[in-house]
């Protein structure tokens, strides 16, 4: 068993913690507020994952820290930066092999299925900014100071998603209380959408398997659905009549945009959701032999864990 450092308590650095924990690994989950899931060999730091010499000292005789940090949309060029090169550079100082949590921003608007080799010509800031952290980490790798690999996944959901999924607070409990859900783009486009659990598992994958490094990978994710599919299969399983799905105006977001920071981000990258996005993970399945999570199961734990947080809420 080895020592495994994570910067990120969100829903997905929770998640790997958990996994790893459960494997019998020593584990620090490091955030601002020092959050974490309560577990036996879980230790919670509170610190600020920017300061490089906090985090090499946390990361000392670790085999692989993570970066699983997602500070909000509209502070990525403030934040990202340093953030980026504190936890490169503590990863290169402890002689961990640094895991990446990416995504498909990446990518020119896609015109077929997304695939790790396809060029890197992002048409928004924000993917611009996601390319120049993983060219600068890819470099450092290459230059033999570090190993780096970068898991990237498409949209979310999944137990611990809420409010930054587009199947979370404003899809499940909206559905299970039989009130019309709105999506930010067409909701009859095929769309891949990538279970948290299977997010964890890549990871931790990723980072004890030496075959990972060197280049990025999609986490295993199902065949592509429409968010009308999913949200129709997701009351058939919740045993609630057929939810109504409707699109949100594009004027109504870019109103709402001008009053919430969130969500005027959301405006450069509305093609994601105006045309089909799919991502091929065919690669991370062939090399480390896993396959994606069946729907109806990640669509069953999901549901399940709505309920339970519901039912405490009330």
């Amino acid at each position: 068993m080895g020592k495994h450092v994570i910067a990120g308590a969100g829903q997905v650095g929770s998640q790997v913690a958990t996994l790893l924990a459960t494997q019998g690994h020593e584990v620090v989950i490091v955030s601002r507020s020092g959050s974490g899931p309560d577990l036996p060999g879980v230790r919670k730091v509170a610190a600020d994952v920017s300061d490089r010499e906090r985090m090499a000292a946390l990361t000392e005789g670790a085999d692989a820290l993570y970066n699983c940090v997602n500070p909000p949309y509209h502070r990525w060029a403030q934040d990202w930066p340093p953030m980026a090169e504190s936890l490169l550079g503590a990863a290169e100082a402890a002689g961990a092999g640094y895991v990446i949590l990416g995504n498909l921003y990446v990518y020119a608007a896609p015109g077929r299925p997304m695939r790790e080799d396809d060029p890197l010509t992002p048409p928004s800031a924000k993917g611009a900014i996601r390319v120049r952290m993983w060219r600068q980490a890819l470099a450092a790798h290459e230059a033999g100071r570090v190993r780096v690999t970068e898991v990237r996944g498409s949209d979310y959901f999944g137990p611990g998603c809420r409010d930054q999924s587009h199947m979370g607070d404003r899809l499940v409990p909206r559905l299970l209380a039989g009130r019309t859900v709105r999506y930010i783009g067409d909701p009859d486009l095929p769309h891949s959408w990538t279970y948290v659990p299977d997010v964890a598992r890549a990871l931790v994958t990723a980072a004890t398997d030496d075959r990972s490094w060197g280049r990025a990978w999609h986490v295993p994710t199902g065949p592509a659905m429409t968010y009308r599919a999913v949200a129709e299969r997701l009351g058939e399983l919740a045993g609630v009549s057929g939810p109504a799905v409707k699109a949100m105006p594009h004027w109504l977001l870019r109103t709402a945009g001008a009053f919430s920071p969130m969500l005027g981000e959301l405006e450069e990258l509305r093609y994601q959701f105006v045309r089909p996005f799919v991502l091929d993970s065919t690669d991370f399945q062939t090399v480390f032999g896993t396959a994606p999570t069946p729907m109806d199961e990640a669509l069953t734990e999901t549901i399940a864990w709505w309920r339970s947080l519901l039912a405490e809420a009330a």
